[in-house]
């Protein structure tokens, strides 16, 4: 017969947090993903179609293709990794803070998002990354802030 101090610390572990686990984007939504991605049908991304995915790897420090060419593997393996996984911006975004972020940097982060067309980038005095772009069609001024949050203004 267990005793009172077993059943208590098996109750307790059953309902303790559980460090959240990341899971890899499936095989199906990875798929589905390529087949967006490589508009044109000729087995890799190229040029502006590959613009999004190359800023993502470059984000998450992945060897990026030095042709600036992804093949069907190579995207299917980062896409398992997550390493194209979009971000939801932080309440408040974009928050005030010292910015290590180069212009460049911010970029990226704008183009991963889905912006286009990205104007020059200028720092203001809350350490916001701040320009023109487009996104879906739509004129649009984007923030890019300390954290990496992006979010239309």
């Amino acid at each position: 017969m267990m005793g009172k101090f077993a059943r208590t610390a098996i109750l307790v572990g059953m309902f303790a947090p559980v460090p959240s686990i990341a899971f890899a984007a499936d095989e199906a939504g990875c798929a589905a993903e390529w087949a967006q991605a490589d508009a044109n049908k000729d087995g890799v991304i190229a040029g502006p179609e590959a613009d999004r995915y190359i800023a993502y790897i470059r984000i998450r420090a992945q060897a990026e293709p030095t042709d600036g060419r992804i093949t069907q593997d190579a995207f299917m393996q980062a896409c398992r990794g997550d390493v194209f996984k979009a971000r939801t911006p932080d309440p408040g975004a974009p928050l005030k803070g010292a910015n290590s972020f180069t212009s460049a940097q911010a970029k990226d982060r704008a183009v991963a998002a889905g912006y286009t067309d990205i104007a020059p980038l200028m720092k203001d005095a809350d350490g916001i990354w701040r320009g023109a772009a487009r996104r879906g069609g739509d004129s649009v001024n984007v923030g890019i802030d300390f954290k990496g949050n992006v979010v239309s203004q």
